[in-house]
């Protein structure tokens, strides 16, 4: 059996927990837990890089039936230790005996709930994951720094991403003579230094989106009279088959009625939205501030050339082709993931038909609707219904993708 013990204040563990660690054949951890325990006689190995010949070494150790304890910080299966040796050993070989995490350390100084905040570590990883992360859930959280990902690199890149400049919180040294928690701006956070020990823990402040349920009327929206209508828009991301994590293009955004609707659909997803239109392009940014969104990202200019730069998509959405149709759904067709959908909304017969071509032209399986949306309107004490311009909506995916009805 193997001892996995996590420390919080090494003055503080339990005496049978230290006869333990003190009576071991083998001691490991970090040089900062080893230097906790001078009186220890066993062997002591301090965790740095070379994990597999660590690793080899306590399978040996442990085949000879020695006494093996590990040390870690707060909860060893949480971004710990833990974790790497379940490669090795099997749950009846651990004993893990966890203390309090860093982040539950963190909450419990600052006072704040934690139950729905979303944990994160930039401890040995990389960042971009992180930032990823955090763009598509912008609600509480708590990140594990380093001296590569501080707390300052963290909050520039989050801002540069448009992150919002919410309030934080950098807890150093917790449980310690020296703890300290510097509450401040992100954009303050940027621009400080901090212990190397220490948890950065975000608050970003509750949006709309997070509010409101799926369905924006058309009145909702900033637009200058074309716009992707509502019923129109509801069968449009219906044949998108949109889920959690979708990476979605929005092609000729317009408004951003089609990306904002999207967005919610794929909450934890990235929505990418593209116009060349610039007075557009403001309305477009004007409903993003009102209906809140940061997993939207806005780019102007001309599609598929801004397209370069993102990452290939589940979904496309083409609302309008600036006249390049069939060059939009040449790129569309390259870039497009595996099992993904492209959807199209066209109003002439003329461009239904070419979309029809170049979809075909690279295998794609297509369907059409025609949507034809009445409204209510009143007259003269009663109510009558008056039409919509009719809308084709083509959507095209690989053949088995597209054999179940929508």
């Amino acid at each position: 059996m193997i001892t996995v013990i996590g420390l919080h204040n090494p003055q503080l563990l339990p005496d049978a927990l230290r006869e333990r660690v003190l009576g071991c054949d083998l001691l490991v951890g970090g040089a900062r837990h080893l230097a906790a325990f001078p009186e220890t006689k066993g062997q002591r190995i301090a965790i740095d890089a070379r994990v597999e010949e660590l690793l080899d070494r306590l399978v040996a150790t442990h085949a000879a039936g020695k006494k093996i304890v590990v040390l870690a910080s707060g909860d060893p299966l949480w971004y710990g230790i833990g974790a790497t040796l379940r490669r090795r050993f099997t749950p009846e070989q651990l004993e893990i005996i966890p203390a309090p995490t860093a982040v539950q350390l963190a909450f419990a100084a600052l006072g704040e709930p934690w139950n729905d905040a979303l944990l994160l570590s930039a401890h040995g990883h990389p960042l971009e994951p992180v930032i990823s992360r955090l763009l598509q859930a912008p609600g509480r959280a708590a990140i594990l720094t380093d001296t590569c990902n501080t707390p300052g690199r963290i909050a520039a890149r989050l801002l540069a991403a448009g992150f919002p400049d919410c309030a934080a919180a950098v807890c150093e040294r917790l449980g310690e003579s020296r703890q300290r928690i510097v509450r401040a701006q992100l954009s303050e956070i940027r621009e400080q230094s901090f212990d190397a020990l220490n948890v950065l823990v975000l608050f970003p402040p509750a949006t709309a989106t997070e509010e409101r349920p799926f369905g924006l009327n058309d009145e909702e929206l900033e637009h200058d009279g074309l716009i992707t209508h509502l019923e129109v828009r509801a069968v449009a991301l219906a044949l998108l088959r949109l889920r959690p994590d979708s990476v979605i293009w929005d092609l000729g955004a317009g408004s951003g009625s089609v990306a904002l609707e999207a967005a919610c659909i794929a909450w934890r997803g990235q929505v990418y939205a593209v116009e060349r239109d610039r007075s557009r392009v403001e309305r477009l940014r004007q409903n993003l501030e009102r209906w809140g969104n940061t997993r939207i990202q806005v780019v102007e200019g001309e599609a598929p050339q801004v397209c370069e730069g993102w990452p290939d998509p589940d979904a496309i959405f083409i609302g309008g082709s600036g006249g390049q149709l069939v060059e939009l759904i040449d790129y569309c067709t390259q870039r497009l993931q595996p099992g993904g959908r492209i959807v199209i909304n066209l109003v002439t017969l003329e461009l239904l038909q070419t979309a029809l071509a170049a979809l075909g032209a690279h295998g794609l399986r297509t369907e059409v609707r025609q949507v034809v949306v009445s409204r209510s309107r009143p007259l003269r004490g009663q109510t009558y219904l008056a039409a919509l311009n009719p809308v084709y909506i083509v959507s095209a995916g690989q053949p088995e993708e597209m054999d179940v009805d929508v």
